[in-house]
């Protein structure tokens, strides 16, 4: 398999990214990637915690935290708050599709986080904390899709009749965030984490 098929869209700052192997798996979080491995991208709202949320799924060889879907090139998380930029604070996530599949990471995706906000996940506003879906392939678009349905159809036999807000989008460059966002939450175990799901099932 190419890998600069499968792994495209990766975009490395060298003077702030230091390519360390991840602090749990103990992979790399930059290419190149075992060929069996594929890649999923999310967007959850702050991604300290949600990088933590898919580190910690049996058959996930690697996470990075990092942005996308913006203007500019190879922005700063201080660029990125600014709310100038129009990117988005995602985690790209390496895995192993004989172990975790791509539909069982789109069931994780919905039921981790709000995704009927906007431009926000509870106290946190601005672009970057938007519900997103970024993907590499027909396939994952198509799966992507039919799971937003589905949800949607979830929420509304609820009595608020949410409405989701979500971005499907087929992906764009990943930029690195700096090294010390990198596995941000097991640097510091009491880190900020706003992560927090609507308590629905998707069934």
């Amino acid at each position: 398999m190419n890998f600069a098929i499968l792994f495209f869209g990766l975009s490395m700052n060298q003077s702030t990214l230091n390519f360390d192997l991840h602090l749990i798996t103990g992979n790399p979080i930059t290419p190149p990637f075992p060929e069996h491995l594929q890649q999923a991208m999310f967007g959850m709202g702050c991604y300290w915690g949600v990088e933590r949320k898919f580190w910690q799924q049996h058959g996930i060889y690697s996470t990075a935290v990092g942005f996308t879907a913006g203007e500019t090139i190879s922005p700063s998380y201080k660029e990125v708050c600014s709310g100038l930029t129009g990117h988005n604070e995602v985690v790209n996530i390496i895995f192993d599709p004989a172990i975790i599949n791509y539909q069982q990471l789109l069931v994780l995706f919905w039921q981790s986080h709000n995704s009927t906000q906007g431009m926000r996940q509870g106290n946190d506003m601005g672009t970057q904390y938007r519900s997103g879906i970024y993907t590499y392939n027909d396939q994952q678009h198509i799966l992507a899709t039919e799971s937003k349905k589905h949800y949607q159809k979830r929420l509304a036999t609820t009595e608020e009749h949410l409405s989701i807000t979500t971005e499907i989008l087929p992906a764009q460059e990943f930029y690195y965030a700096e090294n010390d966002h990198q596995q941000y939450l097991a640097k510091n175990p009491q880190g900020y984490c706003n992560l927090k799901g609507l308590g629905i099932l998707f069934g």
